[in-house]
């Protein structure tokens, strides 16, 4: 019996590097760091390594350009992939990401044929959908991150309004990890009280808008890089759930079977996420007009899927 969980981190940029030091951190879990250029995963995964007698955690990280390395994971997380840069929307990175992670997740499932897969690759929920296809596993094994950052910067800047706490802020936020995303206000609460009873509903139209446009605002700061702080904690906050099935219920991005009267598409959805991966997808009693919003959501993704030829 291994020791400690085996997590493998694919792609060694900003979000897989800040993922595997959140994840190495945590002193329970091994990290593997592999990407496809030599050096840098090693260099990245040696600097972290040396920081253990200062903080203290005994766990290992690896860095490798070789699959091998990878073999019997339990955990597999992919961030490899073209980034945003200004100006740029997810969709525009399809192609030549769907390229990308196609290999990339044909390799992993070789090696680690029982692994759960988190897919932070942009378009996430498109993404989602080749993994399931290319890995062959079951969809409740394969899961993108999506409305655990979309809430946590929706969240941002209602705390910001209203001056609250952070922890008494429960944000919903379904669908598309893009423009169509659906965020709910009346399941949206402020210590149990409804945002809709905290805020003009013209207030709340423009954070959300914030909130959708979140990762390109940074984009269009950073000038020549994307966000990565909130998505590696957000995806560490995933894989803390799986590894140790702790049962939360997280927005992630799902391939659907009939949820929600949708099917043949991967979408931000509440699942409850433990050791299984997606243990259950969550359906909450919409209203009508939250339905046609999540449909359209659905149709966009659909569209990216349609392009893919999958």
């Amino acid at each position: 019996m291994k020791e400690r969980t085996k997590v493998t981190i694919i792609g060694a940029g900003n979000v897989g590097a800040s993922t595997a030091q959140r994840m190495v951190e945590r002193g329970d879990v091994d990290v593997v760091l592999l990407d496809i250029v030599e050096g840098l995963p090693q260099g990245k995964a040696l600097d972290i390594q040396e920081s253990a007698n200062i903080l203290g955690f005994n766990s290992k990280i690896t860095g490798t350009n070789n699959y091998a390395d990878t073999a019997d994971s339990d955990l597999v997380i992919i961030t490899s992939g073209l980034a945003r840069k200004p100006g740029m929307s997810r969709d525009d990175l399809l192609i030549a990401n769907q390229k990308i992670v196609g290999e990339v997740v044909g390799n992993a499932a070789k090696q680690s044929p029982d692994s759960i897969i988190i897919v932070a690759t942009n378009p996430v929920d498109a993404m989602v959908y080749l993994a399931v296809n290319v890995s062959k596993f079951p969809r409740n094994r394969v899961l993108g991150l999506s409305g655990v950052l979309d809430g946590s910067r929706f969240a941002t800047f209602i705390v910001d309004e209203l001056k609250v706490s952070i922890q008494d802020v429960s944000p919903c936020v379904m669908g598309e990890h893009g423009k169509s995303m659906v965020i709910i206000p009346r399941l949206t609460t402020v210590k149990g009280v409804p945002l809709t009873q905290l805020l003009t509903t013209e207030r709340i139209k423009q954070l959300g808008e914030r909130a959708v446009n979140g990762g390109a605002e940074i984009v269009g700061l950073l000038k020549t890089g994307s966000a990565f702080y909130a998505p590696s904690a957000a995806i560490a906050q995933m894989a803390e759930s799986v590894i140790l099935d702790k049962q939360r219920i997280m927005y992630c991005s799902a391939r659907l079977d009939g949820e929600y009267g949708l099917s043949k598409v991967s979408l931000g959805m509440p699942v409850k996420l433990g050791v299984n991966g997606i243990e259950k997808v969550i359906e909450y009693n919409l209203t009508a007009d939250e339905k046609t919003a999540l449909a359209n959501s659905a149709k966009a993704v659909q569209e990216l899927i349609a392009v893919m030829k999958i």
